[in-house]
């Protein structure tokens, strides 16, 4: 499926467009082209570099949601072992806008949950567009517990706008299941690891992600309402977006600066949606620096430390 450049990439797949050109030219060895390709290969490396070092919290608002980015699916395949899909919330009904199941990280068993998206119409439709009922969230509640039963850490990876905000979710009592998904993992005496890999959309996303460790994709955006949202709350206009992704400090690097998050997660040049090999790579590192420190905590460190971490969000001392 073709996706059309974001309007700041439109000056990368240009030069990328000529590069492809001038690569099909000739199929014989021309020095004088290979210099050309060269040369072509290396500015449009500086351009990507300069245009995504210098984005603006709505231009990372849309990378945050580029369809091309991995989903939770797609780094359990590239970073886990031997996963097992567990279904259901033994209530209701299976939720697809969330996975998650049993697996092997670097050979140890554990727990892996993330919400996920579709990449086309059917899929989002089916997926939810990664928008979770309650039913999502009591299956992860589920798989918290049997991970703590088990003594298995829990990786889990957050890409969401929010959680669904139907009628019928709120019948089912969608506000009940964030708060108890907040409360058993506050408990958890095992190691968590959470991900924000796209977006990190309020509760829908805080549902999964008390973490003794939050990590955030560099181009990925975590907050309390999206900036659409908020634009229509404050200002009565959704078209004022840019103004509000602005104020709600909800880049990796903003949150990096306020001590919501504990490291930022480089993403390979041009970002996420152009590397899905790079980032598994770069995502495979942090979660093993990360789980190596986690281990030499005994269960009560695990509790006490994820309890402080998020008491301590928010608190300002004179």
């Amino acid at each position: 499926m073709a996706i059309q450049p974001l309007e700041f990439e439109v000056p990368i797949y240009e030069l990328e467009k000529k590069l492809e050109e001038l690569k099909s030219i000739s199929e014989v060895v021309d020095k004088d082209i290979e210099d050309k390709i060269a040369k072509l290969e290396e500015r449009i490396q500086k351009v990507k570099a300069n245009v995504y070092r210098n984005l603006t919290p709505a231009q990372k608002v849309l990378v945050a949601r580029h369809p091309n980015r991995p989903y939770t699916l797609d780094y359990i395949a590239a970073l886990f072992e031997d996963f097992v899909e567990l279904h259901g919330d033994r209530l209701y009904m299976d939720d697809s806008a969330i996975v998650g199941g049993i697996a092997k990280f670097d050979g140890e068993p554990c727990v892996v949950i993330g919400h996920q998206k579709g990449r086309n119409t059917k899929e989002n439709i089916m997926r939810n567009f990664g928008m979770p009922n309650p039913e999502g969230y009591r299956k992860a509640q589920r798989l918290f517990k049997m991970a703590d039963k088990f003594n298995r850490p829990i990786f889990t990876f957050v890409d969401t706008p929010g959680a669904y905000p139907g009628i019928g979710a709120e019948e089912r009592g969608q506000a009940e299941a964030i708060a108890r998904n907040l409360f058993e993992m506050a408990g958890l005496k095992v190691p968590i690891i959470t991900v924000i890999t796209g977006e990190g959309g309020s509760g829908g996303a805080l549902a999964i992600a008390m973490g003794n460790r939050v990590l955030m994709l560099e181009h990925s955006i975590y907050a309390v309402i999206s900036p659409e949202g908020c634009a229509s709350i404050l200002w009565k206009d959704a078209s004022y977006s840019k103004r509000a992704a602005e104020a709600l400090k909800l880049t990796a690097q903003d949150l990096k600066s306020l001590n919501v998050i504990d490291e930022i997660i480089k993403e390979p040049v041009g970002g996420a949606h152009r590397d899905h090999e790079g980032t598994f790579n770069n995502v495979k590192k942090a979660l093993k620096k990360h789980f190596k420190e986690l281990k030499q905590y005994s269960p009560d460190e695990l509790f006490e430390t994820r309890y402080q971490k998020f008491r301590n969000i928010g608190v300002f001392a004179e």
